[in-house]
C-alpha cells in the first residue's frame, strides 16, 4: 500500500476497533444494570467500509485463529482494560471488588454472550496462541485475563517482531536484481505456494547446495512476489529443550500469521549434534507456516511434503555480464580480462558487487592495474577456509625450475593451456551444453618421492595465478563412516570459488586396487572414492593426485582422469641439469663438477637437499660451496636413505 492507502487503513482500522470496544463496553454495562445498555449480540460486528483493504485487524485476527464470538468478545474485553479507562471500573463494580479492576474467565461467561467453557482450555485458540495470558492465583476462573502485547499491537494496527523473537530471526529483505537463473528459480519457489490447493499445510520448500547468499536471495525475492516478508533463523537456535521448543515454534507460528512472514530456517551447519537434529526434525514435522530450509545436502524429512531446488551460483555468463554492468567502460579497457576472472573464479552476486565497486574506487586509468586489482581482490575473498584439512604452498617455482623428458613438460604445458580456454571450449563453444561430466580437468602425477610432483604443482600454480594447497589424503581419510566424505566435501566446498589448484598427496591411501566388498566398511570406502571421482569430474579448477605407485590404482579409477603424467626416475643427463639450476644465481660456488655430481643416483628432491646442506657447511665456513662440502652432505643424505654411497657414484671425488 502506498502512504495514503496505510493511513486511511489505519484510520478506518481505529474505528472499527472503537467500535468493537464500545459493544464490549455495553455488555459490561448491562450486567450492572440490565436493560440500561445494548444487549443484543446482533449488533456486532459493526459494518465494514467497502474500501477498506485489507480488512480490519481484528477480523484478520478472528479469520486466522478460528476464534468464535465469544473469544473475540474476551480478547476485545482484554484489550479494552489496556486501552479504555472506563473498562476497569466496570470490572471492579461487576466483582464487588475494588481491587479487581481486571477481568477474569468467571467475569466474561457472566457478561459476555454466547459463552463457552471451552474458550479457557489449554487448546483453545485464545490459550494455544498466547493471545491472552492467565495470571497467577489459587482459582483458575478468578485469575486475572491479560492480553499479550504483540496482540495488543497488532489490533491497533501497529507492526512490529514480537520482542521475544527478536535476537532470534532477522529480517531479510530483497534487494539486488536476481540474476535470470535464481530469478527463474524464484518464481518457481512462488509457484510452489501460490498453487497449494489448500488442502493440507503449504509444502516445505528445502534449497540444497553451498550458496547461502544466493539461497537468501532468491528466497526474498519469491516471498516478495507473494506479498509476504522473509525472516531467517539458524537452525541452532531452536531450544532443545522440547518445553521452549514448543513455545518457540508457537511464536513464531502466530508471528507468521500477524506479520505474513516465511521462516527461512538455516540449516548450513554440518557439525550439529543427534539431539539438535531431532529438534529439527520435530519443528519440521510440526510445522504449520510457510517454512523454508536452507540445507547443503539433501536432508530426508518424513511425514511432510517436500519440494526441494538447488541453488547455484549465477552462471559463468551470468557472472561475466554482471562483472561489465559493474564494471561499465572499464570492462572494454580491460583486454579480455574479464573473462580470465570468470574463468578462474565462481562467485556470487554479493562478492562481485563488492569487489568490482572496490576496484572501481581506486579511480585508476591504468588497465593493467586494475585488473591485476581485481585479479588480487578476487584472490583474497574467494581464499579457501580448509583449516586443519589442507596446507597452503607458496609457489615459487617455474618453468625452468623443471627437469623432466619433453613429453612431460609438453603435457604439463597443456595442462595450463586447458585451464585458462576452459571457459571459451565449455560455454562459447557449447561443451557444457552437451554434458556437465567430466568438465572437471583433473591429474595424475605418478613417480617415486623426489622426482618433482609437488615442484610441477607449483609451477602450474604460478603460471595461472592461482593458489595451491595440499591435502594429505591419509589424514583426510576417517576411520569413522561418513567422515572422509564430509572432509572432502569441506575442502571442494571451500575451495569452489577461487578454482584453486588441490594437490592431494599420497592417493594411494585411497585409491588403491579395490578388493572384492566384505562388509560395511569396503562398501563406504566405494562410495567415498565414487564421491571424490564425482567432485574431481565437476571441479572447476584443477585437482591433482599424487602417487607413488601407479601400478597400483585402480584402472577404473585411472580411466576417469583427464592427464596421467609419469615422473621418471632422472638419468645422469637429467640430473646433471637439475645440479647445474639447483644454486642460486647469488651462492658463490667454485670448482664444481657437474659430471661427477650427476653419477648420484638421487631424485631431484635429494639433490636440493644436498644443495641446502652444503651451503650451510660452506656459509658456516665463511666459503664458496665446493666438492667437499658437497661430499659431506651427500654422505648426511645417503645416510638418512639408508642408501651405501658405492664407488662408481663417488668416482673418485671423494
Amino acid at each position: 500500500m502506498n502512504t495514503a492507502s496505510v493511513g486511511n487503513w489505519f484510520d478506518s482500522n481505529q474505528r472499527y476497533l472503537s467500535q468493537a470496544l464500545e459493544f464490549v463496553r455495553s455488555r459490561l454495562e448491562a450486567q450492572i444494570n440490565p436493560g440500561s445498555a445494548k444487549t443484543s449480540s446482533e449488533e456486532f460486528p459493526p459494518v465494514i467500509d467497502d474500501s477498506q483493504s485489507p480488512p480490519p485487524a481484528l477480523v484478520s485476527l478472528c479469520t486466522a485463529f478460528n476464534l468464535s464470538s465469544f473469544e473475540r468478545d474476551v480478547l476485545l474485553l482484554c484489550a479494552g482494560i489496556e486501552l479504555d479507562s472506563r473498562f476497569g471500573t466496570l470490572c471492579a463494580q461487576i466483582q464487588n471488588d475494588p481491587a479487581k479492576t481486571f477481568p477474569t474467565f468467571s467475569l466474561a461467561l457472566a457478561a459476555l454472550a454466547n459463552p463457552h467453557w471451552s474458550a479457557f482450555a489449554p487448546a483453545s485458540p485464545l490459550r494455544y496462541w498466547r493471545l491472552v495470558e492467565l495470571g497467577s492465583g489459587n482459582v483458575g476462573t478468578q485469575s486475572q485475563l491479560r492480553i499479550d502485547e504483540r496482540i495488543l499491537h497488532f489490533l491497533t494496527g501497529t507492526s512490529y517482531m514480537d520482542e521475544r523473537l527478536i535476537g532470534y530471526v532477522k529480517h531479510v529483505v530483497a534487494e539486488k536484481a536476481l540474476v535470470p537463473s535464481h530469478d527463474s528459480l524464484a518464481r518457481k519457489l512462488a509457484q510452489v505456494w501460490s498453487q497449494h490447493s489448500g488442502q493440507g499445510p503449504l509444502p516445505i520448500i528445502q534449497l540444497c547446495g553451498n550458496e547461502t547468499a544466493s539461497k537468501r536471495d532468491v528466497s526474498a525475492h519469491a516471498c516478495a512476489m507473494l506479498g509476504m516478508n522473509l525472516n531467517i533463523m539458524p537452525e541452532h537456535f531452536i531450544p532443545s529443550d522440547p518445553l521452549e521448543s514448543e513455545s518457540m515454534r508457537r511464536l513464531w507460528q502466530r508471528e507468521c500469521v500477524l506479520s505474513s512472514s516465511v521462516l527461512l530456517l538455516d540449516c548450513e551447519d554440518d557439525n550439529n549434534e543427534p539431539s539438535q537434529n531431532t529438534v529439527f526434525q520435530r519443528w519440521i514435522e510440526s510445522a504449520d507456516y510457510p517454512l523454508i530450509i536452507a540445507t547443503r545436502e539433501r536432508r530426508p524429512i518424513s511425514l511432510r511434503n517436500i519440494v526441494s531446488f538447488e541453488v547455484g551460483k549465477p552462471t559463468t555468463s551470468e557472472q561475466h555480464q554482471l562483472w561489465k554492468d559493474i564494471l561499465g567502460p572499464a570492462a572494454i579497457q580491460l583486454n579480455g580480462r574479464v573473462e580470465a576472472l570468470v574463468s578462474h573464479y565462481n562467485l556470487d552476486v554479493q562478492a562481485i558487487h563488492s569487489i568490482a565497486t572496490e576496484a572501481l574506487q581506486t579511480q585508476t586509468t591504468d588497465s593493467d592495474e586494475l585488473g591485476r586489482a581485481l585479479w588480487d581482490a578476487c584472490s583474497a575473498h574467494a581464499h579457501p577456509q580448509l583449516g586443519e584439512l589442507a596446507q597452503r604452498i607458496r609457489p615459487m617455482a617455474h618453468w625452468n625450475d623443471l627437469v623432466l623428458p619433453d613429453a612431460q613438460i609438453q603435457t604439463l604445458h597443456d595442462v595450463a593451456s586447458q585451464i585458462r580456454q576452459r571457459l571459451k571450449v565449455h560455454e562459447t563453444w557449447g561443451f557444457a551444453s552437451k554434458s556437465t561430466r567430466g568438465l572437471g580437468i583433473s591429474a595424475l602425477f605418478a613417480g617415486v618421492s623426489g622426482t618433482g610432483k609437488t615442484m610441477a604443482a607449483e609451477v602450474l600454480a604460478n603460471e595461472l595465478g592461482l593458489v595451491l594447497y595440499r591435502i594429505d589424503l591419509s589424514q583426510v581419510i576417517s576411520k569413522y563412516i561418513g567422515e572422509t566424505e564430509k572432509n572432502l566435501r569441506r575442502v571442494f566446498d571451500a575451495a569452489e570459488e577461487s578454482s584453486a589448484i588441490l594437490l592431494f598427496d599420497e592417493a594411494d591411501a585411497l585409491f588403491g586396487k579395490r578388493s572384492e566388498v566384505k562388509d560395511s566398511h569396503d562398501r563406504y570406502a566405494n562410495v567415498e572414492i565414487s564421491y571424490l571421482l564425482q567432485r574431481m569430474e565437476a571441479y572447476r579448477g584443477l585437482a591433482i593426485l599424487t602417487t607413488n605407485m601407479k601400478d597400483a590404482l585402480d584402472q577404473a579409477f585411472l580411466r576417469r582422469i583427464r592427464f596421467v603424467i609419469q615422473f621418471p626416475f632422472p638419468d645422469v643427463v637429467q640430473r646433471a641439469e637439475i645440479w647445474k639450476r639447483v644454486f642460486p644465481t647469488q651462492t658463490p660456488t667454485e670448482n664444481l663438477q657437474v659430471d661427477r655430481l650427476a653419477k648420484l643416483n638421487i631424485t631431484g628432491g635429494n639433490i636440493r637437499n644436498i644443495a641446502l646442506y652444503a651451503a650451510f657447511l660452506a656459509a658456516d665456513s665463511n666459503e664458496p660451496v665446493r666438492m667437499d662440502h658437497l661430499l659431506r652432505a651427500a654422505r648426511v643424505e645417503f645416510a638418512k636413505l639408508e642408501k651405501p654411497l658405492t664407488e662408481s657414484e663417488l668416482g673418485g671425488w671423494s
